[in-house]
């Protein structure tokens, strides 16, 4: 789905979109929050669901979380109004309180966890080879069909494999799928639940889910609130912003854009990239490559570095300790911005996570997505294909631009270690998704990585699938490879490895 103009990812949009207004325009706040669900919901029978007064009760949760409220319990007699809490997120800074990634139990569809059913398509066959392979003698004949016994099925899928018709299918939940962590469960009637002791908030179980059960909560209220407070609020979008805001829209007129939004100035997070990718080829090379340390992991995806963390944690000593590209970068800003704040924007739905510890709050003051990004577009009516382009945008180098696309943060490094490190053999390894993520660390706790630079990305294709873009995922990477190749420099200079020691002290 991820790409497709979905109802779903209409509703998310309209959502962010119609609360970016009422930051805008609402003379009273609460009333016009009140009325939003029959704003957006405004006809006789619901287009979504069966109900329009489920349609409705789901967009006031999607407006909670937009506004950067938790939802309502739905186990209370009184679970208390729309706007509970409304005065504790009407302010211009919130920083983001967990659980973060949460599902909406009426919008969730209950969906089967793993089941294997027989369908319309089966002919009754003579061979009947699915009973054949069936190691539990799950599979009967009834009225001419097959028909499997869920209570003596193993979900082996055996019989799928063999099925000469493809009649047997196998039903998964999405979100269930698309966690690699294992994360989601069941409450007591089936619905999704998250293991926030678990969860690292790549949020790949909500792009997943076609019910759009599963939502996470947004910063672009307080933003806001903050642009109309008159305090400086400086942005730094991430490399991955290319492509994701139209085929027409260049980096140029895109930052043109968000200075027309309020923004006072526009960094690029891949000046952080590049600081960061001189500090690792120099540990490489140091502690790697001569054996002193196993194997080195890189630490830019907040939601792989937790992982490893809690599922491995005798790896830590080998995870980066240099800062992010999001928290150098926003270091930069405010060495030469003092009295600004900073938001990053980029693709990232753990980038939120990122940003609430204590000990990068003092950095990053917020961060939206490209997805919440565009409500805010279009709350202004700011049409950024109609934009005429007054800045430039050529502050990084390919290799820190490379890094919104998996396997980029790996070659970044071994490219900097070429040039100045020549003649060090060059180990890289990278991981896409969380699922393979966790291979990688297997194999590296197996002594089977030793040597090896191993970058890891929680989205499948890297930053370019982060939870939070708007575009499908092959067509951004070829935006961030045009991006990337428009660079000046394919390399930071060597005196960027100094800044980031500097920064590193602040």
């Amino acid at each position: 789905m991820r790409g497709i103009d979905t109802p779903v990812r209409q509703r998310r949009r309209r959502v962010f979109k119609e609360v970016a207004n009422l930051a805008y325009n609402s003379t009273n706040l609460k009333d016009d929050m009140e009325a939003l669900p029959y704003k957006i919901v405004d006809y006789e029978e619901s287009e979504f669901w069966e109900s329009v007064y489920r349609d409705r009760a789901i967009i006031r949760e999607r407006i909670r979380l937009a506004m950067g409220m938790s939802l309502r319990p739905e186990n209370r007699e009184h679970p208390g109004h729309l706007t509970q809490g409304l005065e504790e997120s009407n302010i211009d800074e919130k920083y983001y309180e967990p659980p973060l990634m949460q599902v909406i139990p009426s919008a969730c569809n209950a969906c089967p966890e793993n089941r294997y059913e027989v369908t319309s398509s089966c002919m009754g066959c003579l061979a009947h080879p699915c009973q054949s392979v069936c190691p539990k003698g799950a599979i009967s004949m009834k009225n001419g069909k097959s028909v499997i016994d869920q209570e003596k099925c193993i979900k082996c899928g055996k019989c799928r494999e063999i099925c000469p018709y493809d009649a047997i299918c196998h039903k998964e939940r999405p979100c269930k799928a698309a966690c690699g962590i294992g994360a989601i469960t069941s409450d007591h009637v089936g619905r999704a639940v998250i293991d926030n002791e678990k969860c690292v908030s790549c949020g790949q179980c909500m792009v997943s889910c076609p019910f759009g059960a599963i939502a996470d909560k947004s910063q672009i209220f307080q933003l806001i609130r903050a642009m109309q407070s008159g305090r400086k609020i400086i942005a730094q979008v991430a490399p991955a912003f290319a492509g994701q805001f139209g085929p027409k829209v260049t980096p140029e007129m895109f930052k043109t854009a968000l200075k027309e939004l309020g923004f006072a100035d526009v960094y690029e997070t891949a000046l952080g990239a590049d600081m960061g990718c001189m500090a690792e080829a120099e540990h490489y090379v140091k502690e790697v490559a001569t054996g002193k340390q196993q194997f080195a992991l890189t630490s830019c995806c907040p939601s792989w570095s937790v992982m490893a963390k809690n599922l491995f944690p005798e790896t830590i000593d080998k995870i980066s300790n240099e800062l992010t590209p999001m928290v150098a970068t926003a270091r930069l800003i405010k060495q030469e911005h003092p009295d600004a704040s900073v938001v990053f924007i980029g693709p990232c739905a753990s980038k939120k996570l990122e940003a609430s510890r204590r000990t990068v709050r003092s950095d990053v003051d917020f961060v939206i997505t490209f997805e919440e990004l565009t409500g805010m577009f279009e709350a202004k009516g700011i049409l950024l294909d109609e934009i005429k382009a007054m800045d430039e945008m050529k502050d990084a180098t390919a290799a820190g631009r490379g890094y919104g696309v998996a396997g980029g943060v790996a070659n970044a490094i071994k490219d900097c270690i070429e040039k100045y490190y020549p003649g060090t053999p060059v180990n890289i390894q990278h991981a896409e998704s969380l699922a393979e993520c966790k291979k990688a660390l297997l194999l590296a706790k197996a002594g089977k990585m030793n040597g090896c630079l191993i970058e890891g990305m929680a989205c499948p294709g890297g930053c370019i699938a982060g939870a939070g873009t708007n575009i499908a995922i092959p067509v951004a990477a070829r935006a961030v490879d045009k991006f990337k190749n428009e660079a000046e420099k394919k390399v930071p200079d060597e005196s960027v490895d100094q800044e980031m020691v500097e920064l590193e002290k602040e």
